[in-house]
């Protein structure tokens, strides 16, 4: 290679904005980690309760890319709400299809919950270790925003609006006709949601929901912060 072109090459190098690369990376890797392993769960539960439906779709898997619906994860990196391509779901191989049905819907916002506390905890159990430098900043943001959008994805997805995994619950009670007619109109609630995300009806309610449900998990990093400092530090 010549000298002309390691020159060029270099002054790219130095022009490039790698600012905005990490910030993207900081958004994408803990949406497409939400996202993973909330449909994971959908599946794993809907296998347990005896359907296999998802696993013979290849959906038992950790491969993001199975599970992404593009609109869903762009509005979860621009609005911190969003959805994934559902998992599919036969509620008929459920020896109880309503109940079993709402169980499946529900294990995805817990998984999401639960990954909002394992983040958490990280967080402060590596707060003191990688505070004073700019890649550990980047970490420990990183740790904190994956639960910021983990409790998100929990939060929006309990809306009971089809095709949200509120819906199924709350479907769940009604009789087997209204539940029927109500599943018949669920590709229309997609639609709604980009709108009523896009207009600001939702931001605001789910945008507090959010920070009460984080301001909740504050306290899980303090204690795993100050039992580090206690058994390393003091």
């Amino acid at each position: 290679m010549g000298v002309d072109a390691i020159s060029a090459l270099q002054t790219i190098r130095d022009g490039f904005d790698f600012t905005e690369l990490l910030q993207l990376l900081q958004s994408v890797i803990p949406a497409l980690i939400c996202i993973t392993l909330h449909e994971l769960s959908h599946g794993l539960t809907a296998f347990a309760l005896g359907d296999d439906t998802a696993k013979r779709m290849g959906r038992l898997t950790l491969n993001p890319i199975k599970h992404l619906d593009p609109m869903g994860l762009l509005m979860i990196v621009i609005f911190h709400f969003g959805w994934a391509k559902p998992v599919p779901v036969n509620m008929y191989r459920f020896r109880h299809p309503k109940r079993d049905m709402a169980l499946t819907a529900l294990a995805g916002p817990v998984s999401n919950v639960l990954i909002a506390l394992l983040f958490m905890l990280l967080y402060g159990a590596l707060y003191i270790p990688l505070a004073g430098s700019k890649a550990g900043s980047f970490v420990l943001q990183t740790l904190q925003l994956t639960a910021w959008l983990s409790l998100g994805l929990a939060v929006f997805n309990l809306i009971p609006l089809p095709p949200l995994d509120g819906s199924k619950v709350l479907f769940s009670v009604l009789s087997d006709e209204g539940y029927g007619a109500l599943m018949r109109y669920e590709r229309y609630g997609s639609i709604l949601l980009l709108i009523l995300v896009a207009t600001g009806v939702l931001s605001k309610p789910l945008s507090q929901a959010v920070q009460t449900a984080f301001s909740a998990f504050i306290p899980i990093s303090q204690w795993a912060c100050d039992t580090v400092y206690l058994l390393f530090y003091k």
